[in-house]
């Protein structure tokens, strides 16, 4: 099957729309993830930035002391916005270079190694872990899909 462009109605049976639909799932679900991480943190942190949220705790300026900025809200919240930088460009350049028709086995190592590295992105920032882990997993889910596009571009435009 490599080699040739894959058909609407033939999706489901091809093997690397398989392995980008399976893949995508897990880093979109990660991501999802994040969301409830960061009301965990928020709770357990009683750190809120709408009054509303402090209903909770009381009212007035009993409540208001809980409409503050936690560093650690803040740090899940930048791993989440991080997440959403580079898991949103691999999706949609993740399909463009299934439907293009590379190899499984090149298609396979590219989204494990995305997904890997997008999971091992997340424990270096919640841990957190010394750099340059975290920078180091974010350059090379980039640079997957960097190669990945390249592989498209190169496709499409006989590059």
């Amino acid at each position: 099957r490599s080699g040739k462009m894959a058909k609407s109605t033939q999706l489901i049976d091809n093997e690397v729309f398989r392995a980008y639909a399976t893949y995508a799932a897990i880093v979109l679900l990660k991501m999802m993830l994040m969301s409830l991480i960061t009301a965990y943190y928020r709770v357990t942190r009683k750190a809120f930035v709408n009054p509303e949220d402090t209903a909770s705790f009381g009212k007035g300026d009993s409540a208001k002391k809980y409409l503050r900025i936690d560093p650690d809200v803040e740090r899940v919240r930048r791993g989440h916005l991080n997440d959403l930088e580079n898991i949103v460009p691999f999706v949609g350049i993740g399909l463009l270079y299934a439907l293009s028709g590379p190899e499984v086995s090149t298609a396979l190592l590219h989204f494990r190694i995305f997904t890997g590295a997008r999971i091992l992105h997340t424990f270096a920032y919640l841990i957190p872990l010394p750099q340059p882990g975290r920078g180091l997993s974010w350059a090379v889910g980039y640079a997957v899909t960097v190669s990945m596009a390249y592989n498209v571009l190169k496709k499409v435009f006989l590059l």
